[in-house]
């Protein structure tokens, strides 16, 4: 079984991803706040939830989509297809980022809502310092990688349960706790909680994970060359095959696409999918 989706549709699926994705680690944050007052216990419930809901969404949105929820996602496939791989066009890319941005912000404001808090508060929780802004590099790279490696080794099944598990230890072994997703970075600001982030560290982090997408192509090159397989769009939307795979609170992620699609936004045809963030 294939689906056939429009641009509008794909933008669709992106933005009601991104959005499922940060109710679910804004949420499960807020939860895990209430019942612990135990910060370690907290981010261990946290990046469960997180893992889970990121591995469902993935799954289910992929086959329309290829589930970015991340622009960094649909950043690197765009950059696949302007070096003669498959992924998305400009057009597309435009599309995907601002439906993604949009989500992560609803999403946040959904999230406080649902917990009796007022909606639309700003983060208070600065998060700077150089070293975190090399873990979100790190975070974000190893993100880019693991998309971009199943997808060159021919595995790109593998990427939702991969991408949830990642991201699941990435908030444990970096420095920023993995956001690794501009998007959910910009919607988390959003809350003023165990998983916000002020909006004076907005832009740190973003440039870090910009930083840290680019690190992840170059080395996806370099251990396994250009390849133009079903994994190297890094999220070219086309028609999708549904996928059987198992499977951030930080954000998310990525997923794998391939078939040529036309920037016009028609539906076109992909073997596999990534998420983000």
């Amino acid at each position: 079984m294939t689906a056939h989706a429009s641009l509008s549709r794909r933008a669709a699926a992106e933005l009601i991803g991104t959005a499922g994705l940060l109710v679910v680690v804004i949420g499960s944050g807020l939860q895990a706040a209430e019942l612990s007052r135990d910060t370690g216990v907290a981010l261990i419930a946290n990046s469960l939830a997180s893992a889970i809901g990121l591995g469902l969404i993935i799954t289910l949105f992929g086959p329309l989509s290829g589930a970015h929820l991340n622009p960094v996602v649909t950043l690197t496939s765009w950059w696949a297809r302007r070096t003669g791989g498959e992924g998305l066009g400009g057009r597309e890319a435009f599309v995907y980022t601002v439906a993604q941005t949009a989500g992560a912000i609803g999403g946040a404001m959904l999230a406080e809502a649902m917990f009796g808090r007022t909606p639309g508060a700003f983060s208070t929780q600065v998060r700077d310092g150089g070293h975190l802004l090399i873990g979100e590099v790190v975070a974000t790279a190893g993100l880019v990688l693991v998309i971009q490696g199943l997808g060159r080794i021919g595995r790109p099944r593998l990427v939702p349960a991969a991408v949830a598990a990642y991201i699941a230890a990435a908030i444990w072994f970096t420095s920023s706790g993995s956001f690794a997703n501009p998007a959910g970075t910009v919607g988390r600001s959003f809350s003023d909680s165990f998983t916000g982030i002020a909006p004076e560290s907005l832009p740190g982090f973003v440039a870090a994970q910009l930083a840290g997408g680019i690190l992840g192509l170059a080395l996806a090159a370099l251990l396994y060359g250009r390849g133009t397989g079903s994994g190297a769009g890094a999220g070219a939307s086309r028609t999708a095959e549904p996928v059987v795979p198992a499977v951030p609170v930080e954000t998310a992620v990525p997923a794998s696409l391939s078939e040529t699609a036309p920037g016009d936004g028609a539906s076109p045809e992909k073997t596999a999918y990534e998420p983000v963030g």
